[in-house]
């Protein structure tokens, strides 16, 4: 009885550490995120001439990045041919996102995720892997909003995530339904790097008005105006 009553007590002082340590991550997530990178940015008006819109799309836990799938600047369908996925249609638009290679190909749901996995991330992180889906004519929501961008600011993400491409020989590998398909990619993911940071970083480099350190999808999305 008396180890039994030890192995409770430190299971108990454990579980009060790992949750401790998850409020102190969120808290430094919402902090973090609170302070804007390119402060001074202004979204351009409906109409500017060589604008683009793209998307921010959030699944509440993750991020991407929605984008024409044809532009004057850049045809995405050399990078993420439509042949890759099962289902070819006639698709205009493309999500990217940045992600752990295990927990994007492991776990389709986050009822999936093991408790060995996030103490893995934690320790020494994991592979870069890079989600991409296709898309026909996508439309506004609270979870998936539009962001306009100059022609300068789009071609400036174009080059921050021409730099997550997949190498070659690439990797491909299925994705969760028909639209969608996973390549290895350059990066590794840790609890500093997220699929949320990465898109933030990507929005920064662009010039876009977007939080510091945004470990998590609210850090991202609350920047990003929600269709009325």
């Amino acid at each position: 009885m008396r180890i039994a009553r030890l192995i409770g007590r430190w299971a108990a002082i454990a579980l009060g550490l790992i949750l401790l340590l998850a409020a102190l991550f969120a808290l430094s997530g919402w902090i973090g995120s609170s302070i804007a990178r390119n402060d001074e940015w202004k979204e351009p008006a409906p109409g500017t001439p060589g604008s683009v819109e793209i998307m921010v799309e959030t699944n509440g836990v993750h991020t991407a990045l929605v984008l024409p799938l044809v532009t004057a600047d850049k045809d995405w369908r050399g990078d993420f041919p439509a042949g890759d996925v099962q289902a070819v249609r006639a698709y205009t638009h493309v999500s990217i996102s940045w992600g752990e290679k295990e927990v994007f190909i492991n776990t389709p749901t986050w009822a999936d995720l093991s408790p060995m996995t996030v103490l893995r991330i934690i320790g020494i992180g994991g592979d870069g892997l890079l989600h991409i889906a296709h898309y026909e004519r996508p439309a506004a929501s609270p979870n998936l909003r539009p962001l306009r961008l100059t022609g300068a600011e789009y071609a400036r993400l174009v080059a921050a995530i021409e730099k997550s491409l997949p190498v070659e020989p690439r990797v491909r590998y299925p994705g969760y339904g028909r639209q969608d398909v996973f390549y290895d990619a350059p990066g590794r993911y840790t609890i500093t790097n997220t699929c949320n940071q990465w898109t933030s970083d990507v929005l920064a480099t662009a010039g876009v008005r977007i939080g510091s350190w945004t470990p998590l999808s609210g850090g991202v999305m609350k920047w990003i105006e929600s269709p009325q």
